[in-house]
């Protein structure tokens, strides 16, 4: 049944309105003037109903008793009566109680039924026509018995007034519908306002210009801004990590490059085979490095990316750092790394993307084995939230950092750093709506991202 009815994509609003604004009004039209002529026909039955009782009812006290016979004198006031409906014709008879006319129309017919007031429908002339049967009751000394007197009526009068009464209704409904659709226009175009100044400011804009729209609009308006907003954020973050990559690529990668180039340059021209030798290595070294910082920020681009896309889901961050642990295998088999994994028995559980979790536990990992002191632990701790942490023996990164460990290409980059790895774990634990918390004590530093606890 819905899609009968369904209107086409592309139709506008206002067309849309102005369509259910005409349908409600001939619907309701066609209701008023059925209900209209119902009540007119009702109405004007009614009316003239009176008229035909008071006629009989003037004929009926116009009748005397002489010398044992019932006497009638048609009285003017009764004519009168039914002379307020001119078109119509009238018809009438007087019976005494053994049937006999006293005057009127033999012809006139009789009620099916007895009774003292009596209305029902028959034909006079081949037209339809009304009657009513009123009786009277005598109770004399030279007359005991009833005279019944019948005045009937055509149709003329009733159908015309039925008629007036359902054109003025519909008159009625005319003005008021054209009201209500005029009405209902201006509304509209007050209600729909918004719109076009919506589409005019999102034109004036510039390409790159996704801040938020800032105008007033009804509720149901405002929340289609609010997605919009919602929408122009989220994509105004992608592009940040897009120039951000751009920008950090342009910057950090141009010095490893050269150096590779002017390295694999002077090797190639060195004569001495050890030297030579030497200078690979550097050149492995450094290659190896310029890898690490690639894979980094690549890291850290596709966390921002899939902030806003990848579902969220239950995770166990004891698997987190389990992955994270496994993954970091060789460093941590190296004899100048010695790690623990330390684990609840119960599951710690939040809500969030599980690769974007698993990546910032291996660069915290990574962070203190590579600027850390061993020995190094990574472990999960369950408490008012839920923490992933990593500890070494060491005295952590400087104060700038820990202030803000956003902060990218910050602190230490030897042994093949990059200083990313805080900057990540900072921006998964951000768009989990948690933080990354560090302290340092006698026994060393420790990195934690503390996370909102969900129950599974």
């Amino acid at each position: 049944m819905g899609s009968i009815f369904r209107l086409p994509q592309n139709l506008s609003l206002k067309s849309r309105v102005a369509l259910a604004m005409a349908t409600v009004l001939i619907v309701g039209g066609v209701v008023v003037l059925v209900a209209a002529l119902a009540y007119g026909r009702q109405a004007a039955r009614e009316a003239y109903d009176r008229l035909l009782v008071g006629a009989a009812s003037d004929i009926a006290e116009s009748i005397t008793i002489r010398n044992g016979a019932a006497l009638v004198d048609m009285p003017v006031s009764a004519f009168e009566l039914l002379a307020l409906a001119p078109d119509d014709r009238i018809v009438y008879r007087v019976l005494d109680d053994d049937g006999r006319t006293l005057t009127g129309y033999e012809n006139t017919p009789l009620p099916r039924k007895s009774g003292e007031t009596t209305f029902y429908d028959s034909e006079f002339g081949g037209e339809a026509a009304r009657y009513v049967s009123l009786t009277r009751r005598f109770a004399e000394r030279s007359f005991s018995g009833s005279v019944q007197v019948i005045v009937g009526q055509t149709l003329r009068a009733r159908q015309q007034l039925a008629r007036d009464i359902a054109q003025n209704a519909l008159l009625v409904l005319g003005a008021a519908g054209a009201a209500m659709a005029l009405f209902a226009w201006l509304v509209m175009q007050s209600a729909l306002r918004p719109l076009p100044r919506i589409g005019e400011a999102l034109r004036k804009r510039d390409p790159t210009d996704l801040t938020p729209i800032d105008l007033a609009a009804p509720s149901e308006i405002g929340s289609l801004i609010a997605s919009l907003n919602g929408f122009m954020a989220r994509l105004d973050r992608q592009m940040q990590s897009n120039r951000h990559l751009i920008g950090d690529a342009a910057h950090q990668l141009r010095t490893p490059v050269a150096a590779i180039r002017a390295h694999a340059q002077l090797a190639l021209e060195e004569p001495d085979t050890e030297r030579r030798s030497r200078m690979v290595k550097r050149i492995h070294d450094r290659a190896v490095g310029l890898s690490h910082l690639l894979d980094q920020m690549l890291n850290h681009a596709m966390i921002i990316h899939r902030a806003d896309t990848a579902p969220r889901d239950l995770v166990d961050l004891r698997n987190v750092a389990v992955e994270a642990f496994e993954a970091n295998e060789p460093a941590i088999l190296a004899p100048s790394n010695v790690v623990a994994l330390d684990l609840p028995d119960d599951p710690v559980t939040v809500r969030g993307d599980s690769l974007s979790l698993a990546e910032a536990a291996k660069n915290l990992l990574g962070n203190a084995l590579s600027h850390g002191q061993p020995p190094v632990r990574i472990g999960v701790r369950d408490g008012v939230q839920a923490e992933l942490w990593v500890r070494d023996a060491g005295e952590g990164p400087p104060e700038t950092i820990r202030t803000d460990p956003a902060t990218r290409f910050a602190g230490d980059r030897t042994n093949g750093g990059s200083g990313l790895g805080l900057a990540i774990a900072q921006a998964v634990a951000t768009v989990h709506d948690g933080s990354i918390r560090m302290s340092a004590d006698d026994d060393g530093f420790e990195a934690a991202m503390v996370l909102p606890k969900e129950c599974s």
